[in-house]
């Protein structure tokens, strides 16, 4: 099995500090010292796309820059780079966003995955116009799913559903090929869900023991649908050339955090609705800066200060590339990473871990597959040349 990575983009700002926000929480201000325009974005794509990684994740939410909007700015500054577009089920209608999808299909040549993002906080929901409560979020997400992926076979849909309601939906034009959709959720009937319509179930970094128990909930919610889902994992990592060297740059990170704002910000996560943020905030204590390593290589420090995914794989090269393998055998096929700041954290898993998997036969880059299947098949008898025409 050949393992897939895919970077992140940060359009809430990037930094040499860790950039908060998310879940409720704003950016804190280490996001102004780069800001993400599209230069800047493009140039982190573009590192990653060099590197090795397969796409990258964009964020949705009011403390970003709008993930459709950026990804599609970008995409034009690349050429192999999935993106790995975040959004939000019911803030638009599906017949809108299958059309979205399939037009981002055509005008990138099929660099479109989709992470459908529920919503976990009901203050943000609100803010955008929604007022379901997060059960009836996932329900809708549920029809708008059912709606979108019916469109994008070129059927004709007709619903009155619970939540949405479409009469004779139909593309004019199917999305080839048709976008992979990535769930992630950790409340019951977030499974539920993922179990009927994902092709990708996310989990956060969470120590194997916890997603191992979750990843066979997952599995035995598919069986029942008679589906089979692939798995990821959200991670940010410090990977450097030793052990000492990763840690030290851990702890120069959590040395940038204000104690004020670490309690303000776990404050607010604190309110958080989210299964799967709670479930964060239980690895570090709700704020402790003690036991941080809560596996081996593991880390909780990005939580305190950031909502969402808040560990980091951190440790020597082969250090990271062990714990990965570690999570590969649970069934893990993809890893979505993100690192302070995000253009040279690229190049130091790029440069440092990737080689080392592929040495093992667990990774090819990208470019080598796209190769491999562009590449002509050789003939089974030598070729007659015509002769020349003078």
């Amino acid at each position: 099995m050949s393992l897939t990575f895919h970077w992140f983009l940060p359009t809430n700002g990037d930094s040499r500090h860790v950039v908060g926000g998310g879940h409720g929480t704003p950016a804190t201000a280490s996001g102004r010292d780069r800001p993400p325009t599209v230069a800047y974005l493009s140039q982190i794509a573009r590192a990653a796309e060099e590197v090795g990684f397969a796409g990258a994740l964009t964020p949705t939410g009011a403390w970003c820059e709008d993930a459709w909007l950026t990804t599609a700015m970008v995409s034009q500054h690349t050429e192999r780079l999935k993106f790995l577009v975040a959004f939000r089920p019911g803030l638009v209608s599906p017949t809108l966003a299958a059309q979205m999808a399939s037009t981002f299909q055509r005008q990138t040549g099929g660099r479109l995955l989709l992470n459908v993002v529920t919503g976990g906080e009901n203050q943000e929901q609100r803010a955008f116009g929604d007022f379901l409560d997060k059960d009836s979020r996932y329900r809708r997400t549920g029809e708008f799913l059912h709606v979108v992926r019916e469109l994008w076979q070129g059927g004709t849909v007709d619903l009155h559903g619970e939540h949405l309601r479409v009469q004779g939906a139909k593309l004019s034009r199917v999305p080839d090929p048709v976008p992979q959709v990535y769930f992630g959720g950790s409340s019951p009937i977030a499974g539920e869900i993922a179990a009927r319509h994902a092709d990708v179930y996310l989990t956060w970094g969470e120590p194997p023991a916890q997603v191992a128990e979750k990843l066979d909930r997952i599995r035995s919610l598919a069986a029942a649908e008679g589906r089979t889902l692939r798995f990821g994992i959200r991670l940010h990592v410090i990977t450097r050339d030793t052990a000492e060297q990763a840690w030290a740059e851990a702890n120069r990170l959590l040395d940038g955090f204000d104690p004020e704002t670490v309690a303000s910000v776990q404050a607010g996560l604190a309110r958080s609705e989210s299964e799967g943020q709670r479930r964060m905030l239980a690895l570090h204590g709700g704020g402790s800066r003690e036991r941080l390593e809560i596996h081996p290589n593991l880390w909780a420090g990005i939580g305190l200060v950031r909502g969402g995914a808040g560990t980091a794989l951190v440790g020597s090269h082969d250090e990271v590339a062990e714990r990965i393998k570690e999570y590969q055998a649970l069934g893990i096929e993809e890893f979505i990473l993100s690192g302070y700041p995000h253009l040279e954290e690229a190049y130091w898993f790029g440069e440092g871990v990737l080689p080392r998997l592929a040495a093992q036969g667990l990774w090819r880059h990208p470019a080598d597959k796209d190769a491999a299947l562009t590449a002509p098949t050789p003939p089974t008898e030598p070729a007659v040349l015509a002769p020349f025409a003078s």
